[in-house]
């Protein structure tokens, strides 16, 4: 029996199923991997390898469509966004590419005593396991696999089990653009598989995306193992209002950074935290614009928001939502559930003590809270178990600089939403993980940065 499948959130129709690897078929994929770093990656340049990452994205591009439509199938992502989506994958690979040469060499260092010279060398490590979310199936997969195989890693990647059919054609990209066998290898493995990949000594690190549960059972393993780990885990990220010239347009902001992949974004706004004199005006606006927005077909190039990613995720955060509400929460607008399509909800007065204000909702649900001054909306915002990222809106550049410092996140963006980039770190503190990627601290990650000390 395999847990792979491609089940139409829309439909609950299960279009595809997938085999699960066996064990045998998981140690030649092991070995296939050890074998790659050691002929291929020790034998070609990294203008070589950066070649290869620019035509893997280049065929993201060129296939753009045909891989939007398997992953609206796959879980439930707006037509037009699975397009941007694809986009913004193929310009993760072209940036690695481009800058693959300035993220591998060698980093002189002034000697303090003594005759000679010192250089850090950087090199790859060897084979790397990537687990990946389904939320976002080409874009995770690029901000790791791009920078660590031009770094001469090889990957061994365990997609979501919700999408096959997309893992399995990243692997065909990346074959099509010419990677020997063995450079990135797809496994539709088992959670126990997995455990047996990371105690492997042929694997020297561990990439995951996903829920604070799974990070923790993967960097338990990989410390037992000694091996290597990234960390991008939940957030429940603040958008703190202090002022506006237009609130209009900051409302748009907030309602598109809680929407953006159905809600179901780990670094999405999820908890607007407003200044006491804006709050009335912007609970009012903010509440009547995303009550505008109802979920629909998500293959409709209109569709704005779609279903939830699965049957079974939109049931849980209709118990979420209840449970926020038997605690004390005010239900503004929404809250109702058809299938794994969920309507657009704005909840209030969630206090510290509702297990609602410590939570990640996963979806088209927004918490608003009113905070008496500038020190209380740090308090408020920093009042999470989470720390992703972050948003702060303030017409004064010394207020916005003076918050964002205060700010308990990996990432603070001001006066601006959906402002990812491929340049840009990404990663959080706390529950929500530990190290970075994209930019070129995500080509440092998987690196051996070796000394060498010459008299």
């Amino acid at each position: 029996m395999t847990n792979y499948a491609v089940v139409n959130p829309a439909t609950g129709e299960t279009v595809k199923t997938f085999p699960t690897i066996t064990d045998a078929e998981l140690e030649a994929a092991i070995a296939s991997a050890a074998e790659a770093h050691r002929t291929w990656s020790k034998s070609t340049t990294v203008d070589e390898r950066a070649a290869l990452v620019r035509r893997v994205g280049e065929l993201h591009v060129e296939r753009r469509q045909e891989l939007a439509e398997i992953i609206v199938r796959e879980m439930g992502k707006p037509i037009e966004q699975a397009l941007g989506e694809v986009d913004f994958a193929g310009a993760i690979y072209e940036y690695y590419a481009d800058h693959a040469a300035e993220f591998t060499k060698d980093e002189p260092i002034t000697l303090l005593d003594g005759e000679g010279s010192a250089v850090v060398r950087r090199s790859s490590l060897g084979v790397l396991l990537g687990i990946m979310p389904w939320n976002f199936p080409y874009y995770q997969v690029a901000r790791f696999a791009g920078p660590n195989v031009i770094i001469g890693n090889t990957i061994l990647l365990k997609h979501a089990e919700q999408c096959p059919e997309s893992a399995a054609a990243i692997e065909q990209i990346f074959r099509d653009a010419g990677a020997p066998e063995g450079v990135y290898v797809n496994v539709y493995a088992s959670h126990d598989q997995i455990e047996t990949v990371i105690a492997d000594p042929r694997v020297q690190g561990v990439s995951l995306t996903g829920s604070e549960r799974a990070g923790a059972a993967v960097a338990e393993i990989a410390g037992k193992h000694l091996k290597k780990v990234v960390l991008e885990l939940g957030g429940s990220d603040p958008f703190i209002l202090l002022s506006t010239d237009d609130l209009e347009a900051t409302v748009q902001n907030a309602v598109d950074a809680r929407l953006d992949n159905n809600g179901q974004s780990c670094n999405a706004a999820k908890r607007f935290v407003v200044i006491d004199e804006l709050y009335e005006p912007f609970l009012e606006k903010f509440t009547a614009k995303i009550a505008e927005v109802e979920a629909t077909d998500p293959t409709s190039a209109d569709s704005a928001l779609g279903p939830l990613s699965s049957l079974r995720a939109a049931e849980g955060l209709d118990s979420q939502v209840k449970r926020a509400v038997e605690h004390g929460a005010k239900l503004v607008h929404g809250g109702s559930r058809d299938g794994a399509f969920f309507q657009t909800t704005v909840l209030t007065d969630v206090t510290p003590e509702n297990p609602a204000s410590k939570e990640e909702f996963f979806g088209p649900v927004a918490q608003v809270f009113r905070a008496a001054d500038e020190a209380d909306a740090v308090r408020i915002a920093n009042d999470t178990p989470f720390g992703l990222g972050s948003y702060v809106y303030s017409t004064d550049r010394e207020q916005a600089l003076r918050v964002a410092d205060q700010i308990e996140a990996g990432m603070v963006f001001v006066n601006v939403v959906l402002a990812d980039g491929a340049e840009l770190p990404f990663g959080g503190i706390k529950r929500s993980g530990s190290g970075r990627e994209l930019g070129r601290f995500g080509a440092d990650e998987f690196v051996n940065k070796k000394l060498i000390r010459i008299g």
